[in-house]
């Protein structure tokens, strides 16, 4: 977790430049590049609707979304992709479940020793 969810891209693009994402990504919020998650959204568009990239991450400060939405656009741009619309779905640790459990207890529970 997270998960950098592109919407309106080809699947060759997304994953030709998915190494490079989630290097970015890492080093913006320190995140393990392993727990970066990137995934390709296949829809049926009803309307005009742009490429978008949704972010679904645990709140940051606002600074480190700002940074993230930068990075990330100037990494598409660089790819002829500048018109992108990049948002952020915020999650929350007591509503994400892990094993049927809020991840905010698991992180809350202390750790045995035994």
């Amino acid at each position: 977790m997270p998960f950098l969810r592109f919407k309106g891209f080809q699947k060759d693009f997304v994953s030709s430049i998915s190494t490079s994402v989630v290097q970015e990504f890492s080093k913006i919020t320190g995140v393990l590049p392993q727990k970066v998650k990137i995934e390709l959204l296949l829809v049926e568009q009803l309307s005009n609707s742009p490429q978008s990239l949704e972010i679904l991450m645990f709140p940051r400060d606002q600074e480190m979304h700002d940074r993230i939405a930068q990075e990330m656009n100037n990494l598409l741009a660089a790819h002829g992709y500048g018109d992108v619309h990049i948002f952020f779905i915020l999650l929350s640790p007591h509503l994400y479940y892990k094993e049927g459990q809020p991840l905010k207890s698991i992180l809350e529970e202390p750790i045995s020793l035994t």
